[in-house]
Parts: structure tokens; sequence; C-alpha cells
């Protein structure tokens, strides 16, 4: 059984990322060449930036969301913890197509954002937006576990000592979610910098302006740019890697 499971790992996870680096090394100087062009570095600055945002977001939205299915009992309360889930099932282009038809050339939002002059469809806030989407239920998700393993004990206890709501949210329930605030934001990051369906439906991957890491990949091997391709790759491999290795380094 054991050895079943450690070759089904290595034939999908060691084997493919094994010949993309071994794919890089050959080539490393074409490679580290592309990597430097104005395109590649917009392209993975905006990524890391859309990541960024989407981490700083959806940690604000995750606490207080979690809080409010955890703590709190109204109605439609269930119907709101399945949406939280929405995106999981959703496939990224579907997204992409359903915020066109909110901000597209002819949207039912267009308007009222073209009389401020905000431009969504094709510009950097609509590669925002399909990220959040995206990368909405994983620090929600965490936090509210943690919460539900935790109960509201300390959280009353709190209260019974005369601590006002947002010092028992500031020095109690906030401390107590740590991990799960950590682990969801870490999930969020990783999302967010692979994310590629819905960034490019609804961002279009305009080299400068909407072309994130992972479209420039889609862009490169389009044109055959091979090393460029394969390099933007092995990046963002390295930055997943990395933040799962953070990741368990602060479990232990």
């Amino acid at each position: 059984m054991l050895a079943a499971v450690v070759g089904w790992l290595v034939l999908l996870l060691l084997v493919p990322l094994g010949a993309l680096v071994a794919t890089v090394a050959a080539s490393f100087g074409d490679v580290a060449a592309a990597l430097r062009t104005e395109d590649a570095l917009d392209a993975l600055w905006l990524s890391v930036a859309v990541a960024a945002a989407s981490v700083v977001l959806n940690g604000v939205f995750g606490v207080a969301g979690a809080l409010v299915l955890v703590r709190q009992r109204f109605v439609g309360r269930r119907l709101l913890d399945a949406m939280i889930d929405l995106p999981l099932a959703l496939s990224p282009v579907m997204t992409g197509l359903a915020f066109l038809l909110l901000f597209g050339r002819s949207g039912l939002l267009r308007p009222a954002f073209d009389t401020v002059g905000l431009q969504v469809a094709f510009a950097w806030p609509s590669v925002l937006l399909a990220t959040l989407f995206v990368t909405l239920p994983f620090t929600l998700r965490e936090v509210a576990l943690v919460l539900e393993e935790l109960g509201d004990a300390e959280e009353q206890a709190a209260a019974t000592l005369g601590a006002s709501a947002w010092q028992t949210f500031w020095q109690v329930t906030l401390p107590n979610v740590r991990g799960g605030l950590v682990l969801g934001a870490t999930l969020t990051a990783a999302r967010a910098l692979g994310e590629f369906g819905a960034v490019l439906v609804v961002g279009g991957s305009i080299a400068g302006r909407t072309q994130t890491a992972t479209t420039y990949i889609h862009a490169a091997i389009e044109e055959r740019q091979e090393p460029a391709a394969f390099g933007m790759a092995l990046l963002l491999v390295g930055a997943a890697v990395a933040l799962l290795l953070s990741l368990h380094r602060d479990r232990s």
C-alpha cells in the first residue's frame, strides 16, 4: 500500500516537476534572458500585487464572515454557508464570463462605472475581482473551523470581566484564530498566484496591463517562446513550494 501511494505521488507530482526543472536547466541562459524582459517582469509584479491584495482583503472578510457564520444564528444562514463554497464548484472560466456580463462592453454595471471613469473589464480591477472570487472560501473556512473547535467560552469570560466587543476581538478572538488565519492566507496566496481561467477571460491578458504570470505562460506558449513559458512556470512552482514550506514550518 505504501509503495503504491508513493509511486502514485511520484508519477503525478515529482515526474512532471522534475521534467520542468530539467528543461529549464538545459536552457538556463535563454530562460534567464526571457524572464528579464519588461513583459515578464510586469506580469510577475501584477501576480504578486494581486495575490497580496487578495490575502489582505480575504483575510479581513474571512475573519468577519467566519464570526458571522459561527457565532450568529439568522434566517438564511445555511444558504449563506453554502454560497461560500460556490467558487470551489464553479469553473474559473464561467467566473470570468459572469464578470464580463457585469463589466464588459455591454455589461449591466458598465454605465455606472463609466460615469466615474473607471474601467473594470480588461483592466487591473477585473483581475483583482476575479482573483478575489476564486480565493474567497479559503481564509473564511479555515478561520471558521478554528472558531468551531474553540467555542466561545473565552470570549464570554472576557465579556463577563468587562471587556468591550472590540477588546474581546483584538485580545481574545484574533489571537486564537491566528493559526487558521495564517493557513487561509497561505492557501489564498498560492491559489491567487496560480489563477488562470477567470483572469484570462475578464482581463484579456494584455501585456503590461492585465497579463499575469499564468496568462504570460499561456501567451508565451502560443508564441512558441518556450524558455519564457518554462521559466515563469518554474518561478510559480517555486513560489508555491516556498509558501507550503513556510506553512509547515509555522505549524511545527
